[in-house]
């Protein structure tokens, strides 16, 4: 019986030692941490309540952020340069022979910009000026040159869609920046694709408005280059034989002796 009695004594010190405390004092920390996160969320509900903004409301915000940052990562960045035409080369198709066709760069941005020419045909193709770099506001008229294969079956490929594609790139760039083509391999992380252009043979026996057009660019393409090769026009003080500038007052004091000499006589 006394050895009875020390178990049942042992055994309820130990369950004692190990049964209230424990428990009461992790229920205590919980309930604890659901009274401070529920505080915290009433008072959030409070002050957003307070500013005239629901819960609801402000969740409704951050989703449309979310749609509206998302839209536009897929909207096209602004483009630095207007083209003219727009995404189309026109050739007058003649086979076996280099034709000619003109397209207008300006520069729309409030930067200085460097553009550069790409095709998908080296061999067959070329452009002049094959890059460069325009001011703000600044345009000019590129000439593209392509030879023009003989078809297998001699039948005309007019209106018809070229493999050939043409890429114009720009590049943002400083004022005192000269142009090199390594610009665009160096920043390449900076350089935006502007247009990807592709080609359309035109009949040339068929007058159109878009041949017209043509050979209208065409005109004024020759024109400039022909007044990039003219010599500025020198606005110094004239020259006169080995170096000797004419001086209006001395002409004058000249005549006056004259003058004074015929006068005495």
């Amino acid at each position: 019986m006394a050895l009875a009695n020390e178990k049942s004594v042992s055994d309820g010190k130990i369950w004692g030692l190990c049964k209230l405390p424990f428990w009461h004092s992790t229920s205590s920390s919980v309930a604890a941490t659901s009274s401070s996160v529920a505080s915290s969320s009433s008072s959030f509900r409070q002050q957003q309540q307070h500013n005239g903004i629901s819960v609801d409301h402000h969740s409704n915000i951050h989703d449309s952020f979310k749609v509206s940052s998302v839209a536009k990562s897929f909207l096209p960045t602004r483009g630095r340069l207007s083209l003219d035409p727009q995404n189309k080369l026109y050739f007058s198709y003649d086979p076996g022979k280099q034709v000619k066709s003109a397209i207008r760069i300006k520069n729309i941005s409030k930067n200085p910009v460097a553009f550069k020419f790409q095709t998908t045909g080296p061999k067959s193709c070329y452009m002049r000026p094959p890059g460069g770099i325009l001011s703000p506001d600044e345009s000019l008229i590129a000439t593209v040159f392509k030879f023009i294969e003989p078809p297998d079956n001699n039948e005309k490929q007019v209106n018809k869609k070229s493999r050939v594609k043409f890429k114009v790139m720009s590049l943002k760039v400083k004022e005192d920046v000269d142009y090199v083509p390594e610009l665009f391999d160096e920043r390449k992380d900076e350089v935006a694709v502007e247009q990807v252009l592709g080609v359309v043979f035109l009949d040339a026996e068929r007058p159109c408005p878009a041949l017209e057009k043509l050979n209208r660019q065409l005109a004024e393409a020759e024109a400039e280059v022909e007044a990039r090769k003219r010599p500025p026009e020198d606005t110094g003080p004239k020259i006169v034989g080995e170096g000797l500038v004419i001086d209006e007052w001395k002409e004058r004091r000249e005549r006056y002796l004259a003058r004074q000499q015929v006068d005495s006589v």
